[in-house]
């Protein structure tokens, strides 16, 4: 009996562990890496066709997204996962499929024009059909046998729709052992959807660790600190452009824009335009209405039974098309755009950046977590030019995000969901950046915890409780400097020689070299 780590150690994105119990073979996450990658990750230790199930904690696709990939290995198997799950992922592995085979044929295009091979995508549509056909699914808070000796139960985890922690009891001969995974553990008070639920116990966790250093900012009223920020930029005549995740962010960002419109929050914009644009999020928030009933909160809930819409509002606009999507930016109405991706790596979003990025009137915002090394982070962390379809762009537009608006909990609650647990042998923490978990193992010891941050390849034994750590390999990229930097530093050796043999110049020559030579600086520096 005995668990692999295969993704999301001391990484944010990728999660996967492989789990061993006798003749069984599963995966507990099988999802795609967004942002660059820090360290290498180990291969699942068997061939896809030897893998006898899953397990989905949810339907993001840092979770889910690789599912196709194992299918068109040879996997035959069921993936098991709650029913809103099971709905989300059969519209997000297609949207996936769509942008990988999509991406190959951008990139074979450009490559026959310098005789080069074509892309092969990482998987296709029909290979997405295929992972779809074998999504089973389960509600929550009921035991199920999945096969001789793995009996799970999937747990409201509170961080999307369908969303799950899953506690799972392993028996191998005369021996049985319990093995939660927290899957990503939600925020409390979210828009919509129920707090996450806890679990009394277990012999191992595993266990996300996205906000283990820090709290989120307490905002008391998420649709007050919103609006102002509509009203801000409306008043100026500036776009609030919002780059956000399509699978919950956009249906949360639905209902605090009609709380907004309904109780007239934003003044001398009447009716103001909203723009939903990507099919994904459509087709989600379509998926959020039909499980209604099993995952809303009470106060959504509420809204249902007067027969009310919650995410749904005068002048919300979808736009499907390409045709839908490039209209949005010829309309000068001040307004606001919803767009996917929420980390701005892909998609519609990119296009509605470099129209409004360069505008000191507009507003962008986001609205949840920015991955390392990816154009989010780079413009929350102030970047003041970025690059988009090879063009420079000026990021002049004012950059936000809205405190405490996030689907993770934070370091205290992370807390309050291993706390909730009789204590369990081991802690496992994973899905973090590399920092970040080591500074949550050493709060966890501090609590009296015994926890280990495993290296992609660690392997714990669930009989007997060692673990056996992984050498991390660190993953090495070899960029050349560009042409241009080249001859900057070429530049810089022909200043370093004037310095060195302008030692005999007279001192008012040496003030006026070093004068100007500080007025260069100074140009550049701001």
């Amino acid at each position: 009996m005995k668990i692999t780590f295969i993704g999301a150690n001391h990484e944010v994105t990728g999660s996967c562990t492989y789990v061993e119990v006798g003749e069984k073979k599963f995966l507990v996450d099988f999802g795609m890496e967004q942002g660059t990658d820090l360290y290498e990750n180990a291969k699942v230790p068997c061939s896809p066709s030897a893998v006898d199930f899953v397990l989905l904690t949810h339907a993001h696709i840092d979770h889910s997204g690789l599912l196709p990939l194992l299918y068109a290995g040879g996997f035959s198997g069921d993936i098991h996962a709650t029913k809103a799950t099971c709905n989300l992922c059969a519209i997000m592995l297609r949207d996936s499929a769509h942008i990988q085979e999509f991406e190959a044929e951008w990139r074979s295009r450009k490559g026959r024009r310098k005789g080069q091979d074509d892309v092969e995508p990482l998987y296709t549509l029909a290979d997405a059909e295929g992972a779809i056909s074998k999504l089973t699914p389960h509600p929550y808070g009921e035991i199920i046998e999945i096969c001789e000796g793995v009996k799970v139960r999937f747990t409201d985890a509170g961080h999307l729709l369908g969303s799950s922690s899953i506690e799972m009891w392993l028996t191998e001969g005369d021996e049985t052992r319990k093995i939660v995974f927290s899957g990503d553990i939600g925020n409390l008070d979210q828009p919509l959807i129920r707090d996450p639920q806890y679990i009394d116990g277990a012999d191992y966790a595993v266990m996300e660790s996205t906000y283990g250093n820090r709290r989120h900012e307490k905002v008391t009223n998420y649709v007050e600190h919103l609006a102002e920020m509509i009203q801000r930029t409306f008043d100026r005549g500036g776009n609030v452009v919002i780059p956000s995740f399509a699978v919950g962010r956009t249906q949360e960002l639905l209902y605090f824009i009609r709380q907004i419109k309904e109780q007239g929050m934003v003044k001398n914009h009447a009716d103001f335009p909203v723009y939903v644009d990507s099919p994904l999020a459509i087709e989600a928030t379509r998926v959020f209405m039909e499980n209604k009933e099993n995952c809303f909160d009470t106060e959504a809930l509420e809204y249902v039974e007067k027969g009310i819409n919650p995410i749904t509002f005068p002048n919300l606009n979808i736009a499907v098309t390409s045709d839908e999507s490039r209209m949005i930016n010829f309309n000068k109405t001040p307004k606001i755009i919803i767009s996917a991706s929420g980390m701005c790596e892909a998609g519609r979003i990119k296009h509605h950046l470099k129209h409004n990025l360069w505008h000191k009137e507009c507003l962008v915002l986001f609205v949840g977590y920015q991955a390392n090394n990816t154009l989010g982070r780079s413009l929350v962390e102030g970047a003041k030019t970025v690059k988009l379809f090879g063009e420079e762009i000026n990021v002049a537009a004012e950059i936000r995000t809205l405190p405490g608006i996030s689907g993770h909990a934070d370091i205290d609650g992370l807390d309050k969901w291993i706390d909730s647990m009789e204590r369990p042998k081991t802690v496992f923490i994973n899905h973090g950046e590399d920092a970040v978990m080591e500074e949550y193992k050493r709060h966890l010891e501090e609590k009296g915890y015994n926890a280990q941050t495993p290296f992609s390849g660690a392997e714990c034994d669930l009989i007997t409780g060692v673990f056996t750590q992984a050498e991390p390999i660190k993953v090495v990229r070899k960029t050349a400097p560009s042409t241009g930097y080249q001859r900057l530093c070429a530049s810089l050796d022909r200043l370093s020689a004037l310095v060195a043999s302008s030692k005999g110049l007279t001192n008012k020559d040496l003030a006026k070299l070093t004068d100007s030579i500080n007025n260069l600086c100074a140009k550049w520096e701001d």
